[in-house]
């Protein structure tokens, strides 16, 4: 019997993660030329989001924003996920730190 309850608790927690994942807003996001494109990705208030980060140039850049506390290095013709949790409406800015000049970007949550 505690095999069974312990089988069903596995599955009940496969299913949260599963309903969790298929929620969440996935946005894409590239890094050509030292820049961000698009440099502005919109998400809706109140639902997790995915951000997938995908370095097209050969050198490596690191996606920062001090309002999304996030702080992550992405390869050279690399790729990253940024998970967050729900965040309430405003503009995010986020850069690459290495090409902060150039790489500037914002997320709008409405």
């Amino acid at each position: 019997m505690t095999r069974f309850r312990t089988l069903l608790a596995i599955a009940a927690a496969l299913a949260g993660s599963a309903a969790t994942a298929s929620s969440e807003t996935a946005l894409e996001l590239s890094i050509k030329d030292h820049r961000f494109e698009p440099a502005s990705l919109t998400a809706r208030a109140g639902e997790p989001i995915a951000i997938t980060v995908k370095n097209l140039d050969a050198t490596p850049e690191e996606f920062e924003s001090k309002a999304l506390k996030v702080e992550k290095v992405v390869a050279g013709n690399g790729e990253i996920t940024v998970r967050l949790r729900p965040l309430k409406p405003g503009r995010y800015a986020f850069a690459g730190e290495y090409h902060e000049d150039t790489a500037k970007g914002e997320l709008v949550v409405e």
